[in-house]
């Protein structure tokens, strides 16, 4: 990435602006803008999020904020309401009141002198969902938005259920918020022993989000608001999304390209879950060149000719051999002028041939572990490694050997006549590419909680064996299958740690299968291109402890418990200019036998750490999840440590039904 250090506009920054919201809580905002701001007003942009800006974000901050200062902007990073160094309490994820405070924050930014009254908001993940969420409800500054790895359905498509089925995620999203938000504000900013007050008080009220979410297993209101696919209609802002295929969030472009009636673009390049202009694998471009086009356009009135840019911009990865990690993919981008494009044609491959026997699925618990992570970000172990050991707990549709290769650009689906020895059954479909030699690579995946085959707000147990027809949706994928290789589809009815298993051991007879798969004309080459990645000077620490991620997979012989244990070390390092120290650690243990469904757990333990001179806090943190037949088995606790007095513990526990999960 190239840095800059000379823009249009020479630049300033507000560590700790004061943000009073109507109800006298006092956010905390860190703010850079052009130094003339007063005499020439700009139009702002916020980034809304609870992860800390003195010490969470701060990487990512300090290439992209300063950068769009020093092009006429104010840049405005807030703590949210009970994170960081704000006031306030959260209690959940994309409430009311965390929207009404980035309206307010909105409204405060417009009125300010040095703002011109218009107004951007963007962010990734937490921030790129709030965006939307914030857009729908129409604040009258804000006219465009960049939202990045988000989503349009909080139930469908995101760390929670997926196709009706439990993510794991869902708990271990759960005990990441119990230990990022159990962090104190900085002394620094807070003031005196005000800061132990804040901590306090933030501690005593923390929730532990687990049980909440998963007191909400079908698609009820609790998740449709916030969906904002509930009405696109809402959304008035100009929308540039945008992704990565080895993100958990694929298919949020396509719905947003899909659906938004106002000025909307999409952007999919091969990343993990980062902003795109240092994210992997490779190759990055240049997002906040990107980004100014789209900013420039909508909050500055420029001609920047983003609205002729095509409605759907994706890289066509080529094949590769299945890595746990991969710093680049080799591929090129594709350029669909209008979308859903009308050069895709669908495919259809019928998998079982009429008057064949049906195939039986009685897939192992321990199906899955080759599936990688949910949404990758530590630039490591994490992708999904050779599917080879989960194939062969599959059902298997290996198709002929390809003679030219193809372009797959799209969602594939799998649509199957079933049938259940249970009430409850769960499907999973991965597509793969298999190479010559065997390799299976994963391209594209899909679950499916069979009593949700027709309504995730109202699911309807399975009548065994009852045969029934579902459909189950693939993630959207842009891949190049080359010749020589062949395509399979491989069927299960476990897919750990994904997905939490069924109650019992499920046995299931596929009589039909049709995949339906999205081909688009071979691209010749890049159809579209990027500037190359730039940014403003670097965050500049010292490196205290280094980084360090190390993923095992176990098996005990004697009991047949299959374990995988996580550890990511985070590091710790210190802040040249202000001196705060922090670090963190999380450890995951999610285990299983074979044949037990029942016998699944899941625990986590994260430590954090701040220190500067003499003073020196510690959080620990632990949860555990695991069920029977009836129920769900949440516990959790936190320990917060000044120094090594303990100041405050905390424990959870929670029994939440089971409703055809």
């Amino acid at each position: 990435m190239k840095t800059v250090t000379e823009f249009p506009r020479k630049v300033v920054e507000f560590p700790d602006m004061g943000i009073v919201m109507p109800d006298g809580c006092r956010l905390s905002a860190r703010v850079w803008m052009p130094q003339d701001a007063a005499d020439d007003p700009v139009p702002a942009i916020l980034e809304h999020l609870p992860y800390r800006k003195r010490d969470g974000t701060i990487l990512r901050d300090q290439l992209t904020h300063p950068y769009f200062a020093g092009h006429g902007y104010a840049s405005i990073r807030v703590d949210m309401r009970g994170n960081g160094d704000s006031e306030g309490l959260m209690d959940d994820e994309y409430s009311e009141q965390e929207l009404q405070d980035a309206c307010d924050v909105i409204a405060w930014a417009a009125a300010q002198p040095w703002c011109n009254g218009n107004i951007g908001m963007m962010g990734i993940s937490w921030g790129g969902f709030n965006c939307l969420q914030v857009a729908a409800k129409q604040p009258a500054a804000l006219k465009a938005v960049i939202s990045l790895c988000s989503t349009v359905d909080r139930y469908a498509d995101d760390i929670h259920y997926k196709g009706g089925c439990l993510l794991l995620e869902n708990f271990g999203w759960a005990s990441t918020m119990l230990s990022y938000s159990s962090r104190p504000p900085d002394p620094l900013i807070a003031g005196g022993n005000r800061w132990r007050d804040l901590w306090l008080n933030r501690l005593e009220n923390q929730p532990f989000l687990g049980p909440l979410w998963l007191s909400h297993q079908h698609r009820d209101d609790y998740w449709k608001r916030g969906s904002i696919c509930e009405d696109f209609s809402a959304v008035h802002a100009a929308v540039l999304s945008i992704g990565g295929w080895h993100d958990g969030y694929r298919n949020t472009i396509s719905h947003l390209v899909t659906n938004i009636q106002s000025p909307v673009k999409g952007i999919v390049g091969p990343w993990i879950h980062k902003y795109p202009h240092y994210a992997a694998p490779k190759p990055a471009i240049g997002f906040l060149q990107e980004a100014l086009r789209w900013w420039d356009r909508w909050l500055k009135g420029e001609e920047t000719g983003v609205e002729h840019d095509p409605d759907y911009r994706a890289y066509v990865m080529d094949s590769v051999r299945p890595a746990r990690w991969h710093p680049k993919r080799p591929g090129r981008w594709i350029a669909e002028q209008e979308w859903p494009s009308p050069i895709i044609k669908v495919e259809a491959v019928e998998l079982i041939p009429e008057g064949t026997r049906p195939s039986i699925l009685a897939s192992p618990q321990t199906c899955g572990l080759a599936g990688g992570e949910y949404f990758p970000f530590t630039f490591g172990a994490e992708l999904p490694g050779d599917q080879r050991s989960d194939d062969a707990l599959s059902v298997c549709f290996d198709q002929p050997e390809l003679e030219a290769a193809i372009d797959i650009v799209g969602a594939p689906e799998l649509e199957v006549r079933v049938a259940s020895d249970r009430r409850q059954a769960n499907i999973a479909v991965r597509l793969c590419d298999v190479h010559p030699d065997g390799a299976s690579e994963l391209i594209s995946y899909g679950v499916l909680n069979l009593t949700h085959r027709n309504s995730h707000e109202f699911p309807e147990a399975l009548v065994p064996g009852e045969t029934v027809s579902a459909r189950v949706v693939l993630d959207q994928c842009a891949y190049r299958m080359p010749a020589g290789h062949r395509l399979r589809i491989a069927v299960s009815n476990a897919y750990w740690p994904m997905i939490w298993p069924s109650p019992e051991p499920v046995r299931l007879e596929l009589s039909k299968a049709t995949l339906k798969l999205p081909l688009r004309p071979l691209a010749k080459g890049d159809e579209t291109s990027f500037a190359d990645p730039e940014g403003a000077t670097p965050w500049a620490t010292e490196t205290l402890r280094p980084t360090n991620s190390e993923r095992r997979v176990e098996r005990n012989e004697k009991t047949g418990v299959v374990t995988l244990a996580i550890t990511d070390d985070f590091g710790e390092v210190r802040d040249l200019e202000h001196g705060l120290v922090h670090g963190s650690i999380v450890r995951e243990i999610w285990t299983i036998h074979p044949d037990d469904p029942l016998s699944a757990t899941g625990s986590t333990h994260w430590t954090q750490t701040l220190s500067r001179n003499e003073w020196w806090v510690r959080t620990e943190t632990f949860a555990e999840m695991r069920a029977n037949a009836q129920n769900f088995m949440l516990k959790a606790r936190i320990e917060a440590y000044e120094g090594e007095t303990l100041v405050f513990e905390r424990d959870f526990e929670q029994t939440i039904p089971r409703a055809l999960v």
